[in-house]
């Protein structure tokens, strides 16, 4: 993870808009929803909303999403190598992973359903968005790290 991602990720500062500029991701996304994602660098599980479009996996805080909107992260699809279940590895219902070289980041569906769409959707995005890499790294700002070391 490049260095200043570390520092967003670690003082908690937002994406910054390069990172997804271009990306009406209030309107008419690919897939929305609640999903329990489990954090980068402290381990806790939280629930947030996710929007897929255009080759970018959003999260944020809340569901009702506008165009002055903050995502808390960003992972641009393309980079991911695989999308599937991982209720073996996590040992728990709905469970699923998405990896890429360097990272595998944890979600958790409401339903065995959910969790299949999103599978399934996030794998045609890695599909159709895999010759277009133009970043290379996930972006978490969901973590907030004021408490290390305490």
């Amino acid at each position: 993870m490049a260095a200043a991602s570390l520092w967003r990720a670690v003082t908690g500062a937002s994406p910054t808009p390069s990172e997804y500029s271009n990306i009406e991701f209030w309107s008419t996304p690919e897939r929305t929803g609640w999903l329990t994602k489990q954090g980068e660098y402290i381990k806790t599980w939280r629930r947030r909303w996710f929007v897929l479009k255009q080759g970018k996996l959003f999260w944020f805080k809340e569901s009702n999403i506008t165009r002055y909107s903050v995502p808390r992260g960003v992972v641009p699809v393309a980079t991911c190598l695989t999308v599937k279940g991982a209720e073996d590895v996590l040992h728990k219902q709905f469970a699923f992973e998405l990896s890429t070289r360097e990272d595998t980041m944890y979600f958790i569906a409401d339903s065995e359903k959910e969790k299949e769409d999103w599978i399934n959707s996030i794998g045609r995005s890695i599909v159709q968005h895999s010759m277009s890499v133009t970043d290379n790294e996930i972006v978490d700002y969901d973590n907030d790290d004021s408490n290390m070391g305490k």
